[in-house]
């Protein structure tokens, strides 16, 4: 028996590990369009848009939140599409 022995056994475990490990990664389909890819879309009420826009407008000139919420039509107009091709 040489010292190194075990040694293959023991490599063999370890990959075995990491396929069943990266294999439970795998469990979500990663097609475009898929279940569960799409983002939740939030239908809100005129009066609801209304006081967002009223609260808008007294945020100050060049505010930080006012520019990150520039971007959420964007991403509205995505998951709008994103859910209508599901159907």
């Amino acid at each position: 028996m040489t010292y190194n022995d075990g040694c293959w056994r023991l490599r063999l475990a370890a990959r075995g590990l990491v396929a069943i490990w990266l294999s439970g990664c795998a469990t979500v389909s990663s097609e475009v369009g898929g279940q569960g890819t799409c983002p939740p879309f939030v239908e809100y009420r005129r009066e609801f848009q209304a006081r967002a826009a009223e609260e808008m407008a007294l945020l100050p000139e060049g505010s930080v939140i006012a520019e990150m919420l520039s971007d959420y039509p964007v991403m509205r107009e995505q998951a709008r599409v994103c859910k209508g091709s599901l159907r």
